[in-house]
């Protein structure tokens, strides 16, 4: 049973942050739900889901973050309360529209949820969603609990149905996949009921026709919001302070570093001497609650991640209101107390303190950090970056890879971020050579493909998962079919956003509650868009790499290969085995082989591991998903495959 929808109200549960969030989204009574997987926001759309099941509720996992932030805001101005959430990069997809809604106004209650990464822990980059709430003029919350995480959802559509604006709620990835105890509230019983206004006055924005036109007076009316925010932002039941009325320094924080912060006070026994405000509206500041409290004291310490957002913006404050507070000593990023890339945590704000107030503090027994370091030293056993036994990609790379050898012109590879990243990495053969945002490979490659001119003869191709084929690849591909770019298009079609759980896209039957839908044909919307078109299976290596030979022969413009494979973690082939796999003892010479341990050493799968003792190659059965390509790379033929 899930909390999420069943729980009872005013009784207490373990939830994770993003269901403490989904939880406070359906208290709140939105009807709309729209996001693009990303981790670590993805399980709020998927706890959404869920709980569309058995509530009145629209949820889809939409093509990409732009076209999800305008499917929430079609439900807003139809009078109905929405949410969007996405990861930190989805923001910056987003952008372009978001700048427009900012401008246009809202209507029923609107929250964006980005989920940041501090630390970069499952993302290409740790950027931040926090400036956008700057740069476009919206209000921005930031919880800094799980129960807060609930709490302030409510309260941030109240807000934007009070200034008709969307509100931006920030959480981070410490707070969405961690647990803690939460107190539900009640769910609404009522249904509501969509109806769009679209009256003649287009200067009427709760009326008329929402459009962005005239800008100026718009943006005037926009700021205005801004400033009845204020006003909200000064009496918020998310700003609190704990510590002494008259503290030695000042720590400003947000988010989970108020808990980092807590912390670390509680552990220097520091209670009596720093005091802590606890910011749950970021942007814009409320200056005379800030005032308030930055009149206790001439130094503070400010506690972010990652960028000086929250610093700059109380410097700023502080600046400004010079004549009433005094002049501060300021501590945090531009002075290297508090680091300004990565996450933080109690040690971090530990040594802060230690530094600014000049005490000393041993965190472990002097006996006990000899014996980490001596640990430290002999180190775990090196474990590289691989794909999972049995991966679909493994295969494609490994063609790929063999196929740019034999065409023997420098051909590479362009791509972008997903499983397939590590292709920069020896398990996928080093065959990656750019990588950056999701369908950049495609758009890099597509003006690679146009240098021929200039005498460039090398064979150009890019990857692309399925997903990302119908997020970001499609205006990339338009663009070389258009211009006769000579590019080859390989799609790594795993049936799913396999890497962060498998939620459907558009070219699955099935849409994010579990509805048959149509599902679109990336082969048939490549041949419509004009490109040529073949299908193979990745495990079957000899069609695979015959195909791409056949394709960089043939320099004819765009080419698409889609090599279709399910993930091994799939529902799909989860638990089931093609072939059982064995290795035949006295076939195989190991490193009398001319191979010298080509299965083990340079194919890689964690499936295939070497037996030292015996001086030969086994499966390892208990990981091996009988996927029977390593039958294809043995040169000796010591691996058999039989069907399972």
């Amino acid at each position: 049973m899930s909390y999420v929808v069943n729980g009872e109200s005013g009784r207490k549960y373990l939830l994770r942050g993003n269901e403490a969030i989904a939880r406070g989204a359906l208290e709140a009574g939105i009807s709309v739900a729209a996001g693009y997987p990303g981790t670590p926001s993805s399980e709020i759309i998927e706890n959404l889901a869920e709980a569309s099941k058995e509530r009145p509720l629209y949820v889809e996992w939409s093509t990409n973050e732009k076209v999800a932030l305008e499917v929430a805001a079609a439900a807003s101005f139809a009078g109905l309360r929405s949410l969007c959430a996405m990861k930190q990069n989805g923001v910056n997809v987003a952008s372009d529209f978001l700048l427009h809604l900012a401008i246009t106004g809202t209507r029923g209650g609107m929250v964006l949820l980005p989920c940041d990464d501090p630390g970069s822990l499952s993302s290409a980059n740790e950027g931040e969603s926090r400036h956008f709430a700057r740069l476009v003029e919206i209000p921005l919350l930031e919880p800094a609990d799980f129960q807060e995480a609930k709490d302030i959802l409510k309260w941030a559509y109240e807000l934007s149905e009070s200034i008709h604006n969307v509100v931006m709620v920030r959480s981070v990835t410490r707070l969405s996949h961690a647990s803690g105890q939460v107190v539900l509230g009640e769910l609404p019983r009522t249904e509501a009921r969509a109806f769009f206004r679209h009256g003649e006055n287009i200067m009427d924005t709760l009326n008329g026709a929402v459009v962005t036109l005239p800008v100026v007076p718009r943006h005037i009316q926009q700021q205005e919001k801004l400033k009845k925010v204020v006003s909200f932002f000064e009496d918020s039941p998310f700003n609190t302070y704990s510590g002494p009325p008259s503290p030695e320094l000042l720590l400003i924080t947000s988010s989970v570093c108020s808990l980092y912060s807590m912390e670390a006070v509680r552990i220097l026994g520091l209670e009596n001497r720093v005091g802590i405000l606890k910011l749950g509206t970021t942007w814009p500041l409320p200056p005379k609650l800030l005032e308030r409290h930055l009149a206790l004291t001439d130094r503070i310490l400010i506690v972010e991640e990652v960028i000086s957002f929250l610093e700059d913006n109380v410097k700023i404050l502080a600046a400004e209101s010079a004549a009433k507070v005094g002049i501060k000593t300021f501590y945090g990023k531009s002075d290297g107390s508090i680091p300004s890339t990565g996450e933080l945590n109690p040690d971090a704000v530990i040594k802060a303190l230690m530094r600014i107030l000049q005490i000393e503090y041993r965190d472990m027994p002097d006996d006990y950090a000899q014996k980490a370091g001596e640990i430290a030293l002999i180190g775990a056993p090196g474990r590289e970056m691989t794909f999972c036994p049995g991966c679909p990609h493994r295969a494609s790379f490994w063609s790929i890879h063999n196929a740019l050898e034999m065409d023997n012109r420098r051909g590479f590879v362009c791509g972008d971020i997903g499983c397939y990243s590590m292709a920069i990495f020896p398990t996928g053969f080093k065959t990656m050579k750019t990588q950056h945002a999701m369908g950049s490979g495609m758009g890099i490659a597509s003006g690679f493909g146009k240098l021929g001119m200039f005498g460039m003869d090398q064979p150009i191709l890019a990857v692309s998962g399925d997903s990302t084929f119908f997020h970001a690849v499609l205006p990339a591909l338009v663009n070389a079919v258009h211009n006769k770019s000579d590019v080859i298009l390989v799609v790594l079609d795993n049936g799913g956003t396999a890497m962060t759980g498998f939620q459907p896209h558009p070219g699955l039957a099935v849409d994010a509650s579990g509805n048959e839908v149509p599902g679109i044909d990336i082969a048939r919307v490549c041949e419509g868009i004009g490109a040529y078109v073949r299908t193979c299976d990745p495990f079957d290596l000899e069609e695979t790499q015959r195909t791409l030979l056949e394709m960089m022969e043939n320099r004819q413009g765009v080419r698409v290969l889609i090599l279709k494979k399910a993930c091994a973690l799939s529902p799909e082939r989860k638990n089931k085995r093609d072939y059982k796999m064995s290795v035949d003892e006295t076939v195989c010479l190991g490193e009398n082989c001319g191979c010298n341990r080509f299965c083990t050493r340079i194919f890689k799968c964690p499936g295939l591991i070497w037996n030292k003792e015996k001086g030969v190659a086994t499966i390892d059965e208990a990981i091996c998903t009988g996927c029977g390509v390593c039958t294809s790379i043995c040169p000796a033929g010591a691996i058999k495959k039989e069907v399972a």
